[in-house]
């Protein structure tokens, strides 16, 4: 049965319709009486007409994994998700947390004495509030990844989100461990939380189970744990949550969250029989999520929250430049494509980045394509040199050598001594420069360097600049993060409500069936 509503039903038009659906923290009826079909929020009046479909209130704090919010000391299940090179600032993380809305700072690739200093101000200025940290995997630069975990204990950070994982780290499981211990009951609390962004069900695996023993063994004949915490590590998982990434900006695997996510929950299913852990992972939804319906839509797959990415680096309180902002405001959905990684470039990892406005992309690939042809720079024909020389590096390789040079005895000094007397170690760490300080020319707003910008970016910010156009947040300046997420869980729970009457065979009028955003002052008087 299709059940027809017309705008002259007792919400008499497209915007009465629309305004009972919106009050989100009351049922809505759709009745039949002497006039015809009409919808109408007041229980009084369904009772007094023939019901024909309903949706019960739904707010927007309701949606997703309870304990998720409990657990995390949030009112939403919601995650703005870290964005490297300080992107996702301080005063992201502050704004978000005085929203009640979880968010990481994008620790990767900052140096150590910019963390202390963000991890302090986000302790100043939201006090108690909770909030998380990038741990990224450094392949090339353990003492990176070392250098935050120090940070985030010292700082008493009691979560990290840790991303682009290929294999349990000392450092990973050092955090986790370091925070167990048993209540007065004798249960065992993890206190450093560990929220796991992952792309692949193997990787899922290794933070779904404990810590492996051998890296526990490391770690306490180190000193770097306890004798309690390394007997209650088997006890827990590694993870708290599993975030399951999708097509995304930055590190990702492009793979379609409808595949992703189900796979992840059977994964975490089939390790939660096996061991019967008294807390079972969450499983979260990350990747192309950057409108209501698409979080709607990960909740309805059974996601316990969702992570947005590309949608907060337009945002007022990122830490991008305009002139980035506004060609990620301009984008489509079909304006990223693939470049290597400044991170794992030797491995031949790719980031999805923004291509319009931008030659990043292709100049980034041409490098890796040269890398992988020559032995090192004295292999490079001449010709070949001076036009990598001068029209991708803008500098000499020597010059550049001697920045690396700079660069990473303030760093990590092991990587200079790792490339003496490899000439193909020296040219990944030329060629990295340059993909490593694109995204700094981004950020700083480089006028010379805008074809050079480096902006991660995936999908869902197509797909966010197509759902507000029209609307207030159309434009950067009135993108605040807090804003934009709360945006999408109201209207998230509004897509789920048009779902459960669309499920009942309810035809609603089109303009009345998306959620339109609006000042948020606004939301609950519309």
């Amino acid at each position: 049965m299709t059940i027809s509503l017309a705008p002259s039903a007792l919400a008499r038009d497209d915007n009465s319709i629309y305004r009972a659906l919106s009050e989100l923290d009351k049922p809505v009826f759709v009745v039949r009486d002497d006039r015809g079909v009409a919808v109408t929020t007041d229980a009084a009046t369904a009772r007094g007409a023939q019901v024909l479909a309903a949706a019960p209130a739904l707010r927007p704090e309701t949606l997703g994994n309870t304990e998720f919010r409990q657990t995390h000391g949030v009112n939403f299940a919601y995650h703005a998700g870290a964005m490297a090179n300080g992107i996702a600032s301080a005063a992201m993380v502050v704004a978000m947390a005085r929203a009640g809305l979880l968010a990481s700072f994008g620790a990767a690739g900052v140096l150590p004495a910019r963390i202390d200093e963000a991890l302090a101000t986000i302790g100043r200025e939201a006090p108690g509030k909770p909030f998380a940290c990038n741990l990224i995997h450094s392949p090339s630069e353990n003492a990176l990844e070392r250098a935050i975990v120090d940070a985030c204990l010292r700082h008493e950070v009691r979560c990290v989100e840790a991303s682009a994982f290929l294999d349990l780290t000392p450092q990973v499981v050092r955090y986790r461990l370091a925070g167990l211990h048993r209540d007065p009951n004798g249960q065992v609390i993890a206190r450093n939380r560990v929220i796991a962004k992952v792309s692949r069900a193997e990787v899922a695996e290794l933070f779904l189970r404990p810590a492996p023993e051998h890296l526990v063994r490391g770690l306490l004949d180190a000193g770097e744990i306890t004798a309690e915490q390394a007997q209650l590590a088997a006890s827990v998982p590694m993870a708290d949550d599993i975030t399951g990434e999708a097509d995304s900006g930055g590190h990702t695997d492009r793979r379609p969250l409808v595949v992703l996510l189900p796979s992840l929950l059977a994964v975490r299913e089939r390790i939660q029989r096996e061991y019967g852990f008294a807390q079972r992972v969450r499983v979260g939804a990350a990747g192309g999520i950057g409108t209501p319906v698409a979080a709607a839509a990960a909740f309805a797959m059974g996601a316990s929250y969702v992570v947005t990415g590309s949608v907060n680096q337009a945002t007022v309180e990122a830490a991008q430049s305009e002139t980035a902002k506004r060609l990620l405001a301009a984008a489509g959905v079909a304006d990223t494509t693939m470049a290597p990684s400044s991170d794992m470039f030797e491995l031949g990892v790719d980031v999805q980045v923004l291509q319009r406005g931008t030659m990043f992309a292709s100049r980034a690939r041409r490098l890796y394509d040269t890398y992988r042809r020559y032995d090192g720079i004295e292999a490079i024909p001449a010709a070949e040199r001076a036009e990598i020389e001068q029209r991708i590096l803008a500098r000499s390789f020597d010059e550049v050598w001697n920045d690396c040079l700079g660069y990473f005895r303030e760093r990590d000094p092991e990587q200079i001594a790792r490339a003496e007397g490899n000439p193909k170690r020296r040219m990944a760490l030329i060629f990295r420069w340059y993909l490593g300080r694109s995204s700094g020319w981004s950020t700083a707003a480089t006028p010379e360097r805008t074809l050079d910008y480096q902006i991660w970016c995936g999908p869902a910010m197509g797909a966010f600049n197509d759902w507000v156009a029209g609307t207030y947040l159309a434009a950067p300046a009135h993108r605040h993060v807090a804003e934009v997420g709360l945006q999408i869980m109201h209207g998230a729970a509004f897509a789920t409500r048009v779902s459960q009457l669309r499920a009942a065979g309810v035809r609603l009028p089109g303009r009345c069936s998306t959620y339109v955003p609006a000042p948020l002052t606004s939301i609950e008087s519309r």
